[in-house]
């Protein structure tokens, strides 16, 4: 069996979603299985070099993870002619600039979301990458996430009918850093460094729904800015202007309302992190990230309000979880596959950076919204 090289420059994978997610469990864990396997039997073997600003940081990581290839020198590693892919997992307000001079570099491009902050940048980006004919993607991770993808199996199926609903909730509680150190860095609550849930989630509801339920068509959202004071890394206190709750209502095609809550201000009292709830006429089922349970028709009970009794009826007991009925590799790995696949092979992608300004855009209108305090209808973008 045949083996074919595949140059990948990766930066900004010192950070944790960079270094665990693309890194470790997906790139890694793909030069451990032996290579991507390709339709003619072959594999294609993932090869790549760590990109970053610190230069120490770079060779820990390389040491630590058994990687031989890494530097500080971007432009330098753009120019070699054998790593053909470049991938970036840096902060958003540096994405344009690096993606636009691979671009430039003939590198096909792969990129952690949001690809820019304003859909003008995002759209320019999508154009050049088209203009030049570079391959492009950005991460779609949650949509192959297991609980995800037996909610788009049981779509896909007619299970639920006519679709009429959505309710998504998401979040958790971030310690403000004082008594107890934060679980998320200090940038993400502050306006002037990109900071906010808008900004951070807007984007996956986008890809989520369009894709797993139907197409987003208007918005309707209200930011909020719960915690005003918190510490940062070095235990200095700062002031937290960007919104960390966000309380958003879709339009999707077909007329279905979804509703969507993004917190870091919540205290968790639910199956998972991100629960989704899709309601129709035949049935209903509700996804976490791994697991999903229905509810068909004929098991849904027949309840009777009456405020002057406990609820007698367990509300649990007549919902089925949905099986496996296959095996689910990690998300972000699954994607790297399938990308690495259209690279070489050709074969079909649909998440690429015109899906990614999508996702922006729907960032843009729900700021606006929030802004406003108004319904805004979500225009067809196209290149």
């Amino acid at each position: 069996m045949s083996t074919k090289r595949i140059g990948i420059i990766m930066h900004g994978v010192t950070g944790r979603m960079g270094k665990n997610q693309h890194l470790i469990r997906s790139v890694l864990a793909i030069m451990k299985q032996g290579g991507v396997l390709l339709s003619d039997g072959s594999r294609l073997m993932p090869d790549p070099i760590l990109i970053g600003r610190n230069a120490a940081k770079m060779e820990a990581l390389a040491n630590e993870l058994g990687i031989k290839r890494f530097g500080t020198d971007i432009e330098k590693a753009l120019q070699n002619p054998d790593d053909i892919l470049f991938f970036d997992a840096a902060t958003t307000q540096l994405r344009p600039g690096l993606l636009k001079k691979a671009i430039a570099a003939g590198k096909h491009v792969y990129s952690e979301k949001p690809v820019s902050e304003s859909l003008e940048e995002a759209l320019d980006i999508a154009r050049f990458a088209k203009e030049k004919g570079v391959k492009n993607g950005i991460v779609h991770d949650k949509l192959d996430l297991p609980g995800l993808a037996k909610l788009k199996r049981l779509r896909d199926s007619g299970f639920f009918g006519e679709i009429l609903s959505v309710r998504g909730e998401f979040g958790y509680w971030v310690f403000e850093g004082d008594w107890m150190p934060a679980q998320r860095p200090s940038w993400n609550y502050r306006k002037a460094d990109g900071g906010g849930i808008i900004s951070d989630m807007l984007c996956h509801w986008r890809y989520v729904l369009d894709n797993i339920v139907a197409p987003v068509k208007s918005v309707s959202c209200l930011g909020v800015t719960h915690i005003d004071k918190r510490w940062d890394e070095a235990g200095k206190e700062y002031v937290a202007d960007a919104d960390d709750a966000a309380y958003a209502t879709f339009e999707l095609e077909g007329g279905i309302i979804a509703h969507i809550n993004s917190s870091w201000c919540v205290r968790v009292r639910r199956d998972d992190l991100v629960t989704f709830q899709i309601d129709g006429t035949h049935g209903s089922a509700v996804a976490g990230l791994h697991t999903c349970y229905s509810q068909a028709r004929v098991n849904t009970p027949k309840p009777v309000w009456n405020p002057d009794q406990p609820q007698t009826l367990d509300f649990y007991k007549n919902w089925e979880e949905v099986p496996d009925n296959q095996v689910f590799d990690n998300g972000f790995k699954v994607q790297w596959e399938q990308f690495l696949r259209h690279i070489e092979e050709d074969t079909p992608w649909h998440y690429d950076l015109l899906e990614g300004a999508k996702g922006v855009q729907l960032v843009e209108l729900g700021l606006q919204s929030s802004k406003e305090r108004r319904w805004i209808d979500i225009p067809d973008l196209e290149l």
